[in-house]
């Protein structure tokens, strides 16, 4: 067990130094031995987690659905909403979420298959806007999948804007900006009337998650006789 844990702290070390060096430096520019530099960790350690540099890259872009999803909504757009409010605040949070943001949309990835993540938060999506469409809460004309497919892209374009422009600091803004404009073409208005977009929300749904995971983690007392 103590070996397994320290195999499990060194990936994740790993992992935090290659994030560090790939939003940095990009796919391309970043080498193993400034990886390795940052990691503090001999060759072998990082081989044996990782055999490429494109191993690490996937590595680093999948360490998002690793991450706690939104809890339950009655009310499921409002939980696509938080979805998309959740993700904003970990890009401003989370190096390596950040870093694996880069990764998916660096063009100059040659040789590493970027659709992981786009096709993911496309299948979440369209997922949630299936149960909403059973409930009502969209409009007859909304093909889930579809508006998926369109608010993935569009998120991913705001994203690489606030990255460029501001280093993310208004991407909370530019989040509800975009959910402002999308949702009344696809919710039905007392649904859209109940959201809350606001800016915070993700700030607040993270924090309910971590107030979760603090409450499970807590021992819980024996059973009485």
């Amino acid at each position: 067990m103590v070996q397994q844990d320290r195999a499990i702290r060194t990936r994740q070390t790993i992992l935090t130094a290659a994030a560090k060096v790939f939003e940095e430096r990009g796919y391309r520019a970043a080498t193993i031995s400034e990886i390795l530099t940052t990691a503090g960790v001999t060759k072998g350690a990082l081989y044996f987690h990782f055999p490429s540099k494109e191993d690490l890259a996937e590595g680093v872009i999948s360490e998002q659905d690793h991450q706690l999803p939104v809890p339950e909504r009655p009310c499921k757009v409002q939980q696509l909403v938080d979805t998309v409010f959740l993700h904003t605040h970990r890009l401003q949070t989370d190096p390596l979420v950040r870093a694996g943001v880069r990764l998916a949309l660096d063009q100059q990835a040659l040789g590493l298959d970027r659709s992981g993540p786009f096709l993911r938060w496309s299948q979440v999506g369209t997922e949630l806007l299936d149960k909403a469409q059973t409930q009502g809460e969209l409009l007859p004309h909304v093909v889930p999948a579809e508006t998926s497919d369109v608010l993935v892209g569009a998120f991913a374009g705001i994203q690489a804007m606030s990255q460029a422009t501001s280093n993310y600091q208004d991407l909370p803004y530019r989040a509800a900006t975009l959910l402002r404009h999308i949702l009344p073409s696809i919710a039905v208005p007392p649904v859209l009337a109940a959201l809350d977009i606001t800016e915070n929300r993700g700030a607040c749904v993270h924090k309910a998650l971590q107030n979760t995971r603090t409450a499970e983690d807590q021992p819980h007392p024996a059973p009485l006789n």
